[in-house]
């Protein structure tokens, strides 16, 4: 009999479904808004209840289980500790669901969820140990050893955005401290550094003439703009730097690079492969640099293979 199962991405506007084989061929996906009024009371029973109406077009007896990533600290059993975007307090993500359901749930934090899914279905296919870097607002991190998800005690492992780089940053990170990796590599961060480089310097630059943002400085990057050269540069060593801190303490056999700011493409390796290389320990100064291919969909992927990995 063919098998199915669910992955499932809450986000904090809209939360991703999707309905997978075991072979991890995605059969249908579908979104559905993300209620967080109420502390979010409403978020699990609407997943429930698109799954349910989804579940009328199959067997239900070959449904394995559901897989849920989330953006908070989800521990190995599946117990959320604080999702702030979503209004929620610490709650076994997996029993209710489960009570919900009446099928097995397995649930994670989405940055590992989906670097699940780039090693599963992406970017990282073929690789056990690896890190995935999320560069958008801010920078995700999700890392897989042997195959499994790095939680941590309290499903906060991987939090790569929050390495501390700077001890001269005076502007404060979104998690309260300053001089995160996350305040110059994410998406935001690119365009800070960029602000802070043009009202420092009169240099000609095309980034004067529009609205700035981490598109725009690797746009000009590839034009051979030479102030967005150097404010590649400050981006890449800044990245370059925390992810050989990274590797000193998990040796991983290669860096997935996703989010918007790797719709850039190979260009970012440019600047990010030098820094690394300069201040990795030697063990692990031949890791690989990909980019991710699932976008969006990493979250629904990871999840799926998540449920799967449990019934293995």
């Amino acid at each position: 009999m063919k098998k199915y199962v669910f992955g499932v991405d809450i986000g904090g506007t809209t939360v991703k479904l999707g309905l997978f084989d075991t072979d991890g061929n995605v059969l249908d996906k579908w979104e559905i808004p993300t209620r967080t009024e109420n502390d979010g009371s409403q978020i699990l029973p609407d997943i429930a209840a698109s799954i349910q109406e989804k579940m009328k077009q199959i067997d239900n007896d070959a449904v394995i289980g559901v897989g849920v990533g989330a953006p908070g600290p989800v521990d190995a059993e599946g117990m959320v500790h604080r999702a702030v975007n979503l209004g929620w307090g610490t709650f076994s993500i997996k029993d209710t669901l489960e009570d919900l359901l009446n099928m097995p749930v397995m649930a994670g934090n989405d940055a590992n969820v989906a670097a699940l899914g780039e090693m599963w279905m992406g970017g990282g296919r073929g690789y056990k140990d690896l890190v995935v870097v999320t560069l958008g607002t801010g920078v995700g991190g999700g890392i897989i050893i042997n195959g499994k998800m790095l939680t941590g005690a309290i499903g906060a492992g991987g939090e790569i955005g929050h390495i501390h780089l700077d001890d001269n940053e005076t502007e404060v990170c979104g998690c309260g401290n300053k001089g995160c990796l996350e305040q110059y590599a994410s998406a935001t961060g690119i365009t800070r550094l960029a602000n802070r480089m043009l009202s420092s310097c009169s240099d000609a630059s095309m980034l004067r003439d529009g609205e700035v943002s981490a598109k725009a400085v690797f746009d000009a990057v590839k034009a051979g703009d030479a102030l967005a050269i150097k404010i590649a540069e400050q981006f890449g060593e800044y990245l370059g730097k925390g992810l050989s801190c990274v590797a000193g303490v998990v040796n991983p056999e290669a860096f997935v690079i996703g989010g918007g700011v790797s719709k850039a493409g190979e260009i970012l390796m440019d600047y990010i492969k030098p820094h690394y290389e300069k201040n990795v320990f030697h063990g692990s100064r031949d890791a690989k640099f990909v980019l991710a291919t699932l976008g969006n969909d990493a979250g629904i992927y990871g999840s799926a293979k998540l449920i799967l990995d449990k019934e293995n």
